[in-house]
Order: C-alpha cells, then sequence, then structure tokens
C-alpha cells in the first residue's frame, strides 16, 4: 500500500495561545527554529506522501505563505552569500511534493474539517491524518512511516495511541482494546472525551492516522457529538468491525504543544538536542 495523501487540519483557532495567536496561527508558532507544522509535514512526506492537503480557516495565510516560495528573499540571501539560510528556505519542501490548500467554512469539529479534503482524495485510497499540535519524536523512525506496514496487513484504519494518566482519560478519543499486549491492539470500541468513570480504558488516542477510504462515507452521514461538533472519533466508532480498526502504541516521545507546558517542553527538548 502506497500512502500519498496527508491532511493536516489547522483551521483552529488557537485561543489558549492568545494574544499571540490573534495574528500568528498556532501551527507556525516556532519549536526552536521551525514552525511547528513543519514538523508534522516532515513526517508525512518521510511516510512517502506526495500530496499535502491543508484544510484552513481564516486569518491562516501565514501557513499558506510559509509553503509558496519568497523569490525576493531568496534573491536577497543569495546576493549576501547566505547560502545556508538559502537552503533551509528552498527545501521546505522537496521539488516532488505538492501542496494544496481547502477552507473550512465554520469550526464544526475535527470530522469535519478532514471531510472538507475528501474532494481531493480518491475513493479507493488510504489517507493519513496529522494533527501538528501532536508533536513527536518518532523512534526508531516517524510514527506514521511507523504505521504504515500496520495499516498494509489489517486493510483497515490505524490510530496511534499513547496511555494517559486516568485523570487525563476526558480530554481524549479512549479506545477499548480485545487485548492490551503488544504494540497493535484491536479496537472494539472508542469513544470520545468519556468521564473518567466511564473510560473503557486509559488507551488515548494522538494525532496520527492512517484512515481506510470508506470514513469519508460515515463522515457524510455523521451526526454531531461531543461538543456540538462532527467527531472523527464518532465515525471511526461505526467502522471498527468492518473495514476495521487497530490502535498501535508508537515508540517515540510526543509532545502537547496544544499546551503552553507542552509547548515549552518541546522547545527545550530539541533546542538542547
Amino acid at each position: 500500500m502506497q500512502l500519498r495523501k496527508a491532511v493536516f487540519p489547522v483551521a483552529g483557532m488557537g485561543t489558549r495561545f492568545l494574544p499571540a495567536t490573534k495574528s500568528i496561527p498556532k501551527e507556525m508558532l516556532p519549536i526552536v527554529d521551525r514552525p511547528i507544522i513543519q514538523y508534522a509535514v516532515d513526517e508525512a512526506i518521510e511516510a512517502g506522501c506526495d500530496t499535502l492537503i491543508f484544510v484552513t480557516g481564516r486569518s491562516k495565510r501565514a501557513v499558506e505563505d510559509y509553503f509558496d516560495r519568497a523569490p525576493e528573499l531568496e534573491a536577497e540571501l543569495e546576493a549576501k552569500g547566505k547560502f545556508e539560510a538559502l537552503e533551509a528556505v528552498r527545501n521546505i519542501i522537496p521539488a516532488h511534493v505538492k501542496v494544496l490548500f481547502v477552507r473550512q467554512p465554520a469550526p464544526l469539529g475535527l470530522g469535519h474539517a478532514v471531510l472538507c479534503a475528501r474532494p481531493m482524495i480518491g475513493d479507493d485510497e488510504h489517507f493519513a491524518v496529522l494533527l501538528p499540535d501532536d508533536l513527536i519524536d518518532g523512534h526508531p523512525e516517524g510514527v506514521l512511516k511507523q504505521m504504515l506496514p500496520v495499516a498494509e496487513s489489517t486493510g483497515g484504519s490505524v490510530i496511534a495511541i499513547e496511555q494517559v494518566p486516568r485523570a487525563d482519560v476526558s480530554k481524549y478519543g479512549i479506545i477499548d482494546p480485545e487485548s492490551t499486549q503488544g504494540t497493535v491492539m484491536k479496537v472494539k470500541a472508542i469513544v470520545e472525551k468519556p468521564p473518567v468513570e466511564e473510560a473503557p480504558s486509559t488507551f488515548a488516542v494522538v494525532g496520527r492516522y492512517i484512515l481506510h477510504p470508506s470514513v469519508m462515507d460515515a463522515l457524510e452521514t455523521q451526526a454531531p457529538g461531543s461538543g456540538g461538533e462532527i467527531q472523527l472519533t464518532d465515525a471511526l466508532a461505526r467502522q471498527v468491525d468492518n473495514p476495521g480498526l487497530y490502535g498501535y502504541r508508537f515508540g517515540g516521545k510526543r509532545f502537547d504543544c496544544g499546551s503552553k507546558q507542552g509547548f515549552l517542553t518541546a522547545n527545550i527538548y530539541f533546542g538542547l538536542r
């Protein structure tokens, strides 16, 4: 199976980082010298994706500008002999990779954001979804590349999972696995942000998905769920038996860059490294 397309939902308002995100998209906040979004893009390209689809919203022009060419800047860097900086600017996206943008007209949830990308995805191809807020230093390789063999062998959808403290389960989608042994778990059920006392496990879904194309059909008819939004988790819950849903315990270290503490920790971690 060749994974060619990756969807990046980046239409969120970033309210936890106001007032900075009043004018700067949260995905463009820097981790050392690169914006958060660049780490997710590099991970997708490493896994073989050659078409990157960004689902944006109002005030996200900076994301589009970042992935566009900057001829004036390049000419100035070249004229001043700053060739290392020139290469960094030119190589943000490899030449063989296409970048596409689509607008999410209203903040109707992650499931709706993914559905906005449907016109750009074939009806018979698996595709990836990456949430840039979850910055993951994968080991020994990027998380998406780690997940690929599971998608190939099962033919279903694969979601990255991580065990979290029980007190935090209400912040995540939580799976009910058939077994907790090994790195791959067949999912019996999945629920979005359950109360602590009702959570079926402490295995939380984090922001990496390889999805079967039929997920789009499920999203088309998905009713609003938690928070009145169309939840990707709810659509996946309808697919646990067909085509099948699998959790993957990835190798690596995750930083929740949607929180100030996670953002600061990621900067220290990558800066020291």
